[in-house]
């Protein structure tokens, strides 16, 4: 499995934003400079981020992003899913049920479903605020 730059680009923009919590609203030219990500490509990453319910937006002069929760409740995992769709090694593991035609039968389908598990175990365990703690040293 690899990761987009949406994924990448997404978390480290979440990362800004988290570093930003509780002073208010953080101009996305900020997000882009500090993260060095075209503001274009940026915004279209809030916009995911806005559906899922993981930043709030305010438009106009003043306007800008914040995190709809504190940085310690929101989850390296849940950015990604919300930027990159289900974390999965492989298709036929994908928990909305898409499967194959082998699945009953595959001797292999047990390595994905634990590489699948393994890494979302990971990702949910670690929040923004370890990432920002991580960081400090």
């Amino acid at each position: 499995m690899k990761l987009s730059t949406k994924g990448r680009y997404g978390l480290r923009a979440m990362v800004e934003l988290a570093r930003h919590y509780g002073t208010g609203i953080t101009p996305l030219n900020e997000v882009a400079e500090k993260q060095e990500i075209s503001s274009a490509y940026l915004e279209q990453l809030m916009s995911s981020l806005r559906k899922s319910g993981l930043v709030h937006s305010v438009r106009g002069a003043q306007g800008g992003y914040r995190l709809t929760r504190p940085p310690n409740r929101i989850t390296v995992g849940e950015v990604l899913r919300s930027l990159e769709g289900p974390l999965v090694p492989v298709e036929c593991v994908d928990e909305t049920g898409v499967g194959c035609a082998r699945m009953e039968d595959c001797c292999t389908v047990v390595v994905w479903e634990r590489l699948r598990d393994a890494i979302n175990d990971v990702l949910d365990s670690m929040t923004l605020q370890d990432l920002m703690d991580s960081g400090d040293k």
